[in-house]
């Protein structure tokens, strides 16, 4: 274990930059300095940059040894998720402990100790002269809260990159490294009804008093998946086809059914299981997430509330989608029903593996894993990816978490094995990319 790279995540991992409201601001700004002085110590250039008061983003450059080769933006998010219950943490979140091959402590895998080691090869290498493409650092603190601060710093830049490496995903088991291809979009929709001014008694109004909570079921089975867990056809225009080579990959990815039973969950259709890849990476999927209104006892509800999300599928637009959501919604509801909608959208991603950029990033991560990568699209999104992809830059989605990691969880962790895979791929892959000038 590489004890340098190890002591500095653990200083980094000491700062409990928390973005979703229970942290101090003061924190973010340490947090982001703290990288931006890691890039200024290895001869780069780096600031913090502010967009429209959100939290600091780290824009930083790391010139290679060779004035001809490529650009390569690093990505990664040094905001955290929040505690929860302390007393649900084994040791105390932001005091880092190794147990049993593994630290501990808030953002070890999501995303400081994901991310950290490509920041570390990349600094290691600029320092001694040997930096073989150019490397172009963006590190957020809102990727925990949906801010819009880097989609917006990326849309406004203008230098762009020949490839883009994002250490924010996972391997396929405790062996197989994973490059992710696809990544699904989403439209979150929030709806409100309302159909009285108030609630009012079930034995004197019921049967003729609208009840908003049975004009909410008809307003939301409008958009509900069939009995087989297939969208509407209106909900799936404009689907990708995957590629040969991500379907091949697709049959060395661990099944279905054993995905679905290890978090306790089953399936929706008898082939639901056995057609697991291409329905949480290649096809759109509706889920009703939440329904509040009424109360336990005899009364008829004046308002209810729900949240729809509609996860999108490579090649399908959010906004088309979004509107299409909002359209069948409102035809669904009936007369008297007040509907009130919001949505917030993100858009889905894709990359052909067979790319210049992705084939050597994943001769890259087999030869710092000894084991030869998967292709799949899973379901997660990661808004950043698909701002890179509508710029029209080739970004490889890796990282080194595992489910048992425990993200967002108490006692989150990183494997040491995953650091160790992390650096060496980090160093594979700024090496292989160099190759991008070769054509």
């Amino acid at each position: 274990m590489n004890q340098v790279l190890l002591g500095e995540l653990i200083d980094w991992l000491r700062i409990p930059s928390i973005s979703t409201g229970e942290g101090d601001p003061a924190d973010l700004v340490r947090a982001a300095e703290w990288a931006a002085a890691k890039v200024r110590a290895a001869g780069g250039s780096a600031d913090l940059v502010t967009i429209d008061g959100g939290n600091p983003i780290v824009v930083g450059d790391l010139p290679a040894s060779d004035a001809g080769a490529p650009t390569v933006l690093i990505y990664g998010h040094y905001d955290v998720q929040g505690v929860g219950d302390p007393a649900a943490w084994t040791s105390p979140p932001f005091e880092p402990a190794i147990r049993d091959g593994r630290l501990y402590g808030r953002g070890t895998a999501d995303d400081k100790g994901n991310f950290f080691p490509l920041l570390h090869v990349a600094c290691e290498l600029a320092g001694a002269g040997e930096l073989p493409v150019n490397v172009r650092v963006l590190i957020e603190g809102e990727e925990e809260m949906g801010g819009a601060a880097v989609a917006s710093w990326v849309a406004q830049d203008e230098r762009g990159a020949d490839a883009a490496i994002v250490f924010d995903s996972g391997m396929e088991d405790a062996e197989t490294p994973a490059v992710t291809v696809g990544l699904r979009g989403i439209v979150h929709v929030h709806l409100t009804v309302r159909t009285g001014e108030r609630l009012i008694h079930q034995g004197i109004y019921g049967g003729a008093a609208l009840n908003a909570l049975h004009a909410l079921h008809r307003i939301v089975a409008a958009v509900l998946p069939d009995d087989e867990g297939r969208v509407r056809p209106e909900l799936a225009a404009g689907v990708q086809t995957p590629s040969a080579v991500e379907r091949e990959s697709w049959t060395r990815l661990r099944p279905g059914a054993e995905l679905l039973a290890e978090v306790g969950a089953r399936p929706v259709s008898p082939q639901a299981a056995a057609e697991f890849h291409e329905r949480t990476g290649a096809l759109p999927c509706v889920d009703l997430n939440h329904i509040e209104a009424g109360a336990e006892r005899t009364v008829i509800p004046a308002e209810a509330r729900a949240a729809v999300t509609l996860r999108l599928a490579p090649g399908q637009s959010a906004e088309a989608m979004r509107a299409e959501v909002e359209r069948l919604l409102r035809e669904a509801a009936p007369e008297g029903a007040e509907l009130e909608v919001t949505a917030h959208v993100g858009e889905p991603s894709h990359f052909d593996p067979e790319s210049p950029a992705l084939k050597l990033a994943g001769e890259a991560l087999e030869r710092a894993c000894g084991v030869a990568p998967v292709y799949p699209s899973i379901g997660g999104s990661i808004p950043v990816v698909a701002d890179l992809a509508a710029k029209g830059i080739p970004t490889i989605v890796s990282g080194f978490s595992l489910s048992d990691d425990a993200i967002h969880a108490p006692d989150e962790s990183y494997r040491l094995r995953s650091l160790e895979l992390g650096e060496a791929a980090a160093r594979e892959l700024l090496h292989g990319l160099a190759a991008l000038r070769r054509g």
